[in-house]
């Protein structure tokens, strides 16, 4: 709430009253003005090797740069790195360096930062779920200032996707533990924004970067308030105290009075939500339970109801705008009849009468854990509690607020279920989130799946160049994860973002709208009815 009171008292525009034409207008991007967003969730970790959450790589991705990232076409450009070589076996990569780079506080970027940031990646000591990225890496060397050298033990297709990491400045860590550098609060980066201030759980404060060698943004300022519950959010929006907004469907769809002074925008999200089992939980360990979770949820329910019908159904663990989805897998329907059959088979049945099913003395009942402040899951988590309930399972839902959720809940595997969304690579590999070694502390595959079969494909199709002949073997995780059910994946929502109208430079790409942020601007009239108090 504290958020909330600092942007209405102290940073109210005059929305309500102004209209935006262009008629007459001077239109030239020109630097000046606040962009405001706001978050669900603070940061925990301003380090991209360390940071797991959104909001922190939110943040990260305006202080720092990778040495490549992808254009508005997903096609892979250079960033830190001006070009680079690939050697006809993809085992060597040779990336040449811009030159004249500065670190925010004036230090020169060199190959030694690509380096150190791999040696880190690499270090049993650093908590990253980034390290299986970077194992296949044989030699890393610099032997000058700008060219920086990988060697892998074998192809390794996304290996040059995967140095899109964020580089950090050896100079701030290679002294003491890097998980606990005070520079993961105070980040020293060589992105399009600088670090001002971070108020835990109030905002985060980013000022443009004046050498930015792509030119200066033209935002003067990025403030990132933390605002935990999406209504509340909503009613900033209204008032047009925020830049921009990615609204609930609810909201798209059920208020266009509001959006006067907005540019609503709609395309498909590159993720899916899902309920995930803790296949360490005997409860799930037996597959026709998860399998009678799955026929009892009312997906159509949740797809029209909750989300609006902007989105679509998830079959597996990719949408299908990635090449690496499989059409042919088939989607679990809603059946409480074979649910209750197949629960019956693996043993449960109400014993006592009460509604609950029950197996050796224990009721059939879990938690389903999610954070607060997301009226998606909460409204998700409702159905689901009741469609389980029909067929004799007992769901607890309990809200946690998000730093908590992440780190003393999933991060520490003290959980039964969880409800939450994967924001997916544009590269399908997803070892880190499926293969049976990334189990542990603050690795990404939490629910402790494990399939031989599938850690031999990810190994695969991680050695396999090109589209069509990966593309079979991604189409066969598909199918197999979805088959072993240690998700029930629920739907692939659409993007649903607004942006004032007074904010030039929105375009809409394959790669949605973010792409281009740097060269959002205010034309100069607007920028003096568009302040923001600090």
């Amino acid at each position: 709430m504290t958020a909330f009171l600092l942007i209405s008292f102290g940073c109210r525009s005059n929305s309500a009253k102004e209209t935006y034409s262009l008629a007459g207008i001077d239109a030239t991007p020109a630097a000046g003005g606040t962009f405001i967003e706001a978050s669900i969730a603070d940061a925990s970790m301003l380090n991209p090797v360390l940071a797991t959450d959104s909001a922190s790589n939110d943040i990260n991705g305006l202080v720092y740069n990778g040495l490549v990232k992808y254009d508005k076409n997903i096609k892979l450009i250079g960033d830190l790195a001006e070009s680079w070589e690939v050697s006809k076996d993809g085992k060597n990569i040779t990336f040449h360096l811009r030159n004249g780079v500065k670190w925010h506080d004036g230090e020169p970027f060199t190959s030694q930062d690509a380096l150190f940031t791999y040696q880190v990646l690499v270090a049993s000591t650093t908590r990253t779920p980034y390290t299986a990225d970077f194992q296949l890496v044989e030699k890393a060397e610099a032997p000058d200032p700008l060219t920086f050298k990988v060697r892998y033990k074998e192809p390794f297709s996304p290996a040059l996707e995967s140095w899109g990491m964020g580089i950090i400045p050896k100079h701030i860590y290679e002294k003491g533990d890097v998980n606990s550098n005070p520079a993961n609060r105070s980040p020293i980066g060589t992105g399009p924004y600088i670090f001002q201030k971070w108020l835990t759980d109030q905002k985060i404060v980013l000022t443009a970067n004046p050498d930015y060698f792509e030119g200066r943004p033209h935002f003067d300022r990025f403030i990132y308030y933390i605002i935990p519950d999406q209504s509340v959010q909503f009613l900033e929006l209204r008032q047009g105290s925020l830049s921009e907004m990615t609204l609930t469907p609810d909201q798209y769809k059920g208020y266009p009075e509001f959006f006067e002074h907005y540019n609503k925008y709609r395309y498909p999200a590159f993720r899916y939500d899902y309920i995930g089992f803790n296949l360490k939980n005997e409860l799930f360990q037996d597959r026709r339970v998860r399998e009678a979770i799955a026929h009892a949820i009312d997906k159509k329910a949740i797809i029209n109801g909750v989300y609006q019908g902007l989105g679509v159904p998830a079959t597996g663990p990719f949408p299908p705008t990635s090449w690496a989805y499989n059409p042919d897998v088939k989607d679990f329907d809603y059946d409480t009849q074979k649910s209750l059959a197949l629960l019956k088979d693996a043993g449960w049945e109400d014993s006592d009468g009460d509604g609950i099913l029950e197996k050796a003395n224990r009721k059939l009942e879990f938690t389903l854990i999610t954070n607060n402040g997301n009226e998606v899951r909460s409204m998700i988590a409702q159905i689901v509690q009741n469609n389980l309930a029909k067929v004799g399972i007992k769901m607890d839902i309990r809200l946690l607020e998000w730093t908590v959720f992440i780190h003393q809940y999933i991060d520490a595997r003290v959980f039964d279920a969880t409800l939450l969304g994967w924001n997916l690579s544009r590269d399908p590999d997803a070892f880190t989130i499926w293969d049976s070694k990334q189990t542990g502390p603050n690795q990404y595959n939490f629910v402790s799946y494990s399939n031989p079969e599938v850690d031999k494909l990810l190994a695969e199709g991680r050695r396999t160049f090109g589209e069509e002949k990966r593309k079979p073997i991604y189409q066969k995780i598909h199918r197999l994860i979805a088959a072993d059910i240690p998700y029930v994946f629920l739907a692939v929502p659409d993007s649903l973002p607004v942006v004032h109208k007074k904010i030039l430079g929105v375009e809409v790409t394959p790669a949605g709208i973010g792409w281009n942020f740097i060269h959002w601007y205010i034309p100069k009239k607007w920028q003096n009815r568009y302040s923001f108090s600090s």
